[in-house]
Formats: C-alpha cells, structure tokens, sequence
C-alpha cells in the first residue's frame, strides 16, 4: 500500500513534471502553460456535463424506487476524471479524458469492478459499519 502512494503522490508528479519540461523545449512555455489551461477548461466543461447527466439519472432511479449502482459507479468515474483533468500535466490529463469516453469509462469501470470481486473473495476488503 505504502509503495502504491508513493508513486502516486511522488513518482506521477515528476513523470509530469518531466513531460511538461520536455514539451516546453519543444514548443515553449507560453503553448505548454496554454495546453494546461485548456484541458483543464474543456475537462471541466465535459465532467460538468456527463456528470449532470448521471445525477439526473440517478435521481430518477431513485424516483422509481431503483438502486442506480451503475450510475454511481459512472458518477465516479467521470468525478475521477475530472479532477485529473484539473491536475495539471499531460499523462493525468489522458487518463482523465480517457474516464470521460463513455467506451473507455465503461472499460475501467469493468477492471476497477474485477479488482474489487477479486478483493472481496479474497477477504481483502475492509469497512466500517457507522451506527
């Protein structure tokens, strides 16, 4: 566990950094930094979208008295991608673009579902029961 937030809070931020040093030798710093800020407006702008989209259909399952688990899964995801699209650097910035495809969204929610049955059967998997 321990070495799974190391990379993600160390070795991510410096692969990133490297690449945005790499393409601002490039292309320079001005189309580098402008690069950022789009993605990061465009992936607001879409998360924004496809999440109020998932909210009124979870809203409407629970209208009818359905449980929307694969919305909330769906609703994950695009959160998911949306807040690596607001981390600057270009590889989260793919992976956040990558959630926010209903057809690749679809995919990792399949391999994140995998992970957790393989948890679960293993008895790997904590909670806690709030009273």
């Amino acid at each position: 566990m321990l070495s799974r937030l190391v990379l993600l809070f160390v070795v991510t931020p410096l692969v990133e950094l490297a690449i945005l040093l790499y393409l601002a030798s490039l292309i320079g710093i001005l189309y580098t930094i402008l690069i950022v800020v789009v993605t990061g407006v465009v992936g607001a702008f879409l998360a924004r979208k496809q999440g109020l989209a998932v909210v009124s259909r979870i809203r409407s399952s629970t209208e009818r008295g359905v449980l929307p688990g694969e919305d909330l899964l769906h609703g994950a995801m695009i959160l998911a991608g949306g807040l690596l699209l607001l981390t600057p650097g270009l590889l989260t910035d793919v992976v956040g673009f990558l959630l926010l495809i209903p057809r690749t969204r679809k995919a990792a929610m399949n391999w994140t579902r995998r992970i957790m049955e393989r948890k679960m059967q293993q008895r790997e998997v904590r909670y806690w029961q709030i009273r």
